[in-house]
């Protein structure tokens, strides 16, 4: 069945007294006027290319824009005398160009930038934007960007709009009145495609680790690039997502159709799918055109931290290029040369912070194409700061996730070590010991500042529902094995070390938590805490290479004993020793401790037991 025109079919004709040639709308700008560009996808290209034809009579016009597409003619060498550039996010068709020195770059939190154009601290001559063609009631729709294109419309002295019947029109507050426009040029053109490019390795670990962290019921925004797109595989076993976010691309199309984003928990906009722009496929706008479920609104209402922190557990996802130990996020530079630009990345990220149960997330690779760590010991020289030490939360690299908010210098850096490339953790280790992030006395753990594989997380569910977190010890949980340590009682710890003493020294806590997690390996049980969570059992074992057999032990807080989580540690150290290669276990029990010899009897596994002075020796096979 044809789909209903969305658009007056006669609106040529009836608004022929402003309808005019693209030449004929650019005549209308003059030396020295301030010219601004519709963003990403809906980039105005034909009114560009009769801009650029005028730049022999033309000079100082100045081109602001956000994150456009398509070819920019006008970004070249030749003439940036005509048309320099001013850009609030550095797109790879001006990146050159800025670079060279012939542009600039304007750092700003996106949802200030409309604030620019209203209070005329930047005033606008002429807006160039793209838009459907007018309905029955003269409102164009502004389709696929409406970000800062409404705002830079509505306080522009000129606005000449390209107008496309392929312009999807969108619902939300995304509409501009004809009779606000001072020249339509009637076109006929697909709209800007933006096709993902293709995922580096290590991106479906990185999916994997963002959608662990995100809840049932949460409100999400991911941030331009493959990165933040990597978690909506992972997310089709989740239910009632919702979305506030600046970007949408085809990757939520199957989300929607399958039910896993319908918006039904959101505390605002409940329902809909709240977005500033969209960059995808011709799929995803006839997905959009017309939509009631889409809404598109300006970014003083998508990115007001504000409004973002209203939704409950809402996730912020977005990139950074640079990360240091101490946790300060660079994410438009690289060194003193400008690459992209602030954007949203602080405006989500501090909303997600705000929200309850939010959670504001970095992601991003571990290393560079050219194989350079991302996570370094100090910044770039010349790097700019985007995302502050005090705003950082999480940080995801294909290596596992670091938590940073409210950690000292010493488990930052830590954190930020164990999830960085393998081939540069001894470096970074070095470079915090010498700038005094991290003790000397962990200098011997090299090659043991690391996280454990994540297919060793589990949960267990004991009799009376509390529900425990089973994962591999990390590095950041030396100060909570020695929590678990003080309050254990003077019999639980004579049971576990076999010896009379009023605390474990800080180096054997050491011990159990900076390990290579395949001879030397520690498990924890978890449970949620206003800090984050408390270890209550730990158990590992260390591995005798001459035999093939590793020691095992365990110990669990005096409150949770008896409730077999002791068991349930065994299992999984019995499953991890198998990947791992292991015979069997060996493991020393005082006589008086039934409870452990009972994990170990009723284990299933091949035993030999021998007491020798009220100790029992075990050899397991497994």
């Amino acid at each position: 069945m044809e789909k209903k025109l969305s658009y007056n079919p006669d609106w040529q004709q009836e608004y022929a007294d402003i309808t005019v040639s693209a030449a004929e709308a650019v005549a209308s700008i003059e030396p020295g006027d301030r010219v601004f560009l519709g963003t990403g996808c809906a980039t105005p290209t034909v009114l560009v290319e009769a801009l650029v034809g005028r730049a022999r009579d033309l000079t100082d016009i100045e081109i602001v824009q956000l994150l456009t597409r398509g070819d920019a003619p006008y970004a070249t060498k030749e003439l940036s005398s005509s048309f320099p550039v001013n850009s609030f996010f550095i797109s790879q068709n001006v990146r050159e160009i800025i670079q060279q020195g012939m542009g600039d770059y304007t750092p700003i939190f996106l949802s200030d930038i409309p604030r620019l154009f209203t209070t005329g601290r930047l005033p606008l001559d002429v807006a160039m934007i793209h838009v459907s063609p007018p309905d029955e009631h003269g409102m164009c729709s502004l389709g696929v960007s409406v970000d800062i294109v409404k705002s830079a419309a509505e306080n522009a002295r000129i606005v000449i709009a390209q107008v496309n019947p392929q312009m999807p029109r969108t619902h939300g507050n995304s509409t501009i009145h004809v009779y606000d426009i001072d020249y339509l040029v009637p076109v006929d053109l697909p709209v800007l495609e933006n096709i993902q490019p293709e995922p580096r390795p290590g991106t479906e670990d990185i999916g994997e680790y963002l959608a662990a962290l995100i809840e049932d019921g949460s409100t999400i925004q991911l941030g331009i690039g493959r990165v933040p797109q990597a978690v909506a595989p992972f997310l089709k076993k989740k239910r009632d997502l919702g979305m506030h976010t600046e970007m949408l691309t085809d990757s939520i199309i199957e989300l929607v159709e399958e039910g896993v984003i319908n918006g039904s928990q959101k505390s605002m906009d409940r329902g809909k799918i709240v977005a500033s722009f969209v960059m995808g496929t011709k799929r995803l706008y006839d997905y959009i055109d017309n939509n009631p479920v889409f809404s598109m609104n300006p970014t003083e209402y998508v990115n007001d931290p504000f409004i973002i922190s209203r939704q409950n557990k809402m996730v912020a996802i977005n990139v950074a290029l640079e990360v240091d130990l101490t946790g300060q996020v660079c994410a438009d530079s690289i060194g003193t040369q400008f690459y992209s630009g602030i954007g949203g990345q602080v405006d989500f990220n501090r909303g997600a912070a705000g929200a309850e149960d939010g959670k504001a997330i970095i992601a991003l690779y571990s290393t560079t194409t050219d194989g350079k760590s991302r996570i370094v010991g100090t910044l770039a020289p010349g790097a700019g700061v985007v995302t502050t030490r005090g705003d950082v939360h999480y940080v995801v690299t294909e290596y596992g996730v670091a938590y940073l908010h409210g950690k000292n210098i010493q488990e930052r850096a830590l954190a930020l070590i164990s999830i960085a490339h393998p081939d540069f953790r001894e470096q970074l280790l070095k470079e915090a010991i010498a700038n005094k992030f991290v003790r000397a006395e962990l200098s011997e753990y090299t090659g043991k500042i690391t996280v454990g594989p994540k297919e060793t997380r589990t949960v267990l569910r004991l009799a009376d529902g509390q529900q425990l977190t089973v994962r591999p010890i990390h590095p950041t949980d030396e100060g909570k094995v020695r929590e678990l340590f003080h309050d254990l009682s003077q019999k639980s710890l004579y049971t576990r070390f076999m010896a009379r003493m009023k605390w474990v020294p800080r180096k054997q806590v050491q011990q159990f938590v900076y390990i290579d997690h395949r001879n030397e390996v520690s498990i924890v049980a978890t449970i949620p805490e206003a800090d984050g969570e408390a270890i209550i059992a730990i158990g590992g074992y260390y591995l005798d290479l001459k035999t093939n057999r590793a020691e095992v032990a365990f110990v669990v807080h005096d409150d949770y004993q008896q409730k077999h989580i002791g068991s349930f540690l065994f299992k999984q150290l019995c499953t991890i020793a198998k990947r791992n290669g292991i015979a069997g276990f060996t493991a020393e029990v005082l006589d008086e401790n039934k409870s452990m010899q009972a994990v170990f009897n009723n284990s299933g596994l091949t035993i030999q037991t021998e007491l020798r002075e009220g100790v029992y020796h075990y050899d397991m096979t497994l």
